[in-house]
């Protein structure tokens, strides 16, 4: 008999616009899952990834999602649920558009709005999706992290600090509701050569002496790639991972050794 990866239903994809969201996205769809991503803005690249992967032969949807939107979220997951039935997997792929200040240079309004995105937005999808993971009989989460938690990269605080909440509320998710079927994991990542890193390297925040130098921190002397993001994320949500809960796999090419 084949191994079966995932259960019938749909895997939930936030941030599934994105450039690693995407990847994902199809990663998922080419292992059996039926898959909804939500869109912040890019309506089109949402669309894009719905394309793709019903030309895979599985079901897909776009979803316009504003995260800070508790009752938003709260509509956009009961909608999944009763397009798809059970909902069995979720990976939180989003994460806000960030310049690179110092911590010094931070202001408030800049500190308040990305928390509010990132850590507010994933409880927010967090406290609307467990109640339907349980009621399946269990499921996974998977947060798209930053290896700069292990090792800090300068400039970076804008991504890194909501990033260590998140990845405690995932640790009390998994402690809480492992009892309940429910694994909760991240995937801490370096720079991955896809979504936001292209948009810092066009406007100059990534400049040729910075990419050189990062190359020189990582042990494998490259960036990574997408796919490798979605390889890592389908086999934490997959049976694969069945008894892995509660961790995060460093995928960063050895920056953090």
């Amino acid at each position: 008999m084949p191994e079966t990866l995932f259960p019938d239903g749909v895997a939930l994809v936030v941030g599934g616009s994105g450039g690693v969201g995407q990847a994902i996205a199809l990663e998922l769809a080419q292992q059996g899952c039926d898959v909804a991503v939500t869109y912040r803005s890019n309506e089109d690249a949402a669309r894009a990834v719905v394309a793709e992967v019903e030309a895979l032969g599985r079901r897909a949807s776009a979803h316009a999602l504003s995260l800070t939107d508790e009752p938003s979220v709260g509509a956009c997951v009961e909608a999944v649920a009763q397009r798809y039935g059970r909902l069995h997997t979720v990976v939180h792929a989003a994460g806000s558009p960030i310049d690179q200040p110092y911590f010094s240079g931070v202001t408030p309004e800049q500190w308040c709005a990305v928390m509010d995105a990132d850590v507010n937005g994933f409880f927010h999808v967090a406290h609307h999706t467990l109640p339907k993971l349980k009621a399946g009989g269990g499921g996974s989460f998977v947060y798209v992290s930053s290896a700069g938690l292990a090792r800090y990269p300068t400039g970076d605080v804008l991504s890194v600090a909501p990033k260590g909440a998140v990845e405690a509320l995932m640790r009390a998710i998994a402690k809480e509701e492992g009892r309940f079927g429910i694994r909760a994991n991240n995937v801490a990542l370096g720079v991955i050569d896809a979504g936001m890193f292209h948009r810092l390297v066009e406007t100059g925040e990534l400049n040729q002496a910075y990419l050189d130098a990062s190359k020189r921190n990582i042990a494998l002397r490259r960036f990574g790639r997408a796919e490798e993001v979605a390889q890592a994320a389908a086999f934490l949500a997959s049976s694969r991972a069945s008894y892995v809960t509660g961790q995060t796999l460093m995928l960063d090419g050895g920056y953090s050794i």
